[in-house]
C-alpha cells in the first residue's frame, strides 16, 4: 500500500530491517479506551537497542506539564522481532 501523503511524513520510508520496537498501550479502566477500544496499542520500531531505549526513556519521561500526583496513562513494554534482525 502506498502512502497518499508522503510530504506528511516526518521521516520517510524505509526499508531498513528495525527489529527492537516499544509497544504502547492503555491502562486498564483508563477512558481513552472509551475512544479507541480496550486493545488499542501502537509499536514503534526502532534499528537497534541503543535507539529503542533512548526513545523509550523520552516517551516515558515526567514532562514539565505533569502535576504533582499525575500518573502516566500509558504502558510502555520493549518487544524484538528476531525474524528482521536475521533479515529473514
Amino acid at each position: 500500500m502506498g502512502i497518499s501523503n508522503p510530504h506528511n511524513l516526518q521521516h520517510g520510508p524505509t526499508t531498513e530491517a528495525k527489529p527492537f520496537g516499544v509497544r504502547v498501550g492503555l491502562r486498564t479502566g483508563d477512558p481513552f479506551a472509551k475512544l479507541c477500544g480496550p486493545d488499542w496499542q501502537r509499536t514503534h520500531w526502532y534499528a537497534s537497542a541503543a535507539e529503542r531505549d533512548a526513545a523509550l526513556a523520552e516517551m516515558s519521561r515526567k514532562h514539565e506539564y505533569s502535576r504533582p500526583g499525575d500518573r502516566p496513562a500509558l504502558i510502555y513494554t520493549k518487544v524484538e522481532n528476531l525474524a528482521a534482525s536475521r533479515g529473514l
